[in-house]
């Protein structure tokens, strides 16, 4: 899967705990134990920030030299979008995920060519959501906002060219 290219992330916020203890927290909370090969995604997975897919965190998993079950990512996927760490993004031929703990409030465009996801903010949208929740009597959690198409790369690489063009 592609991913955002460093000048279209945003920048991580500053929190008082780790992912991991953050997590502990979460499972200790549930009666369940952070066992090694949930520390290991834990770890895998907020050593970088990118959006990836579940094959994809089994593959880099495996290329680390640990072998965990593709069962145990899946399960350990499922806990961290419930324990608020991750958020997941259903994309147009995929189910992506993406920090959600650390990282400030924003929405997406996914290039349905290339499978870039870029990370945008826009005041605007937020007021909208607010303004509208107020019209109905709704007090709003959050939102999500995904705009599908084609990036301009893409756009640029699969236009036709026309004859002219070429002289």
């Amino acid at each position: 899967m592609a991913d955002t290219g460093a000048a279209d992330q945003l920048a991580p916020l500053s929190v008082s705990e780790t992912p991991e203890a953050k997590f502990r927290e979460f499972l200790e909370i549930r009666g369940e134990k952070l066992t090694e090969p949930r520390r290991v995604l834990v770890r895998q997975i907020f050593d970088t920030h990118k959006h990836f897919d579940a094959d994809e965190l089994v593959r880099d998993v495996h290329d680390s030299g640990h072998a965990i079950s593709r069962a145990t990512v899946y399960r350990t996927l499922r806990l961290l979008v419930e324990a608020g760490l991750l958020r997941e993004l259903r994309l147009t031929n995929r189910t992506a995920y993406e920090h959600d703990y650390g990282y400030p409030a924003h929405d997406h465009m996914h290039c349905t060519v290339c499978n870039r996801v870029v990370e945008f903010r826009n005041d605007e949208i937020r007021r909208i959501r607010d303004a509208v929740s107020r019209a109905h009597g709704f007090r709003p959690a959050g939102h999500r906002f995904l705009i599908t198409g084609v990036c301009s790369a893409c756009s640029r690489a699969h236009s036709p060219r026309r004859r002219l063009d070429l002289i």
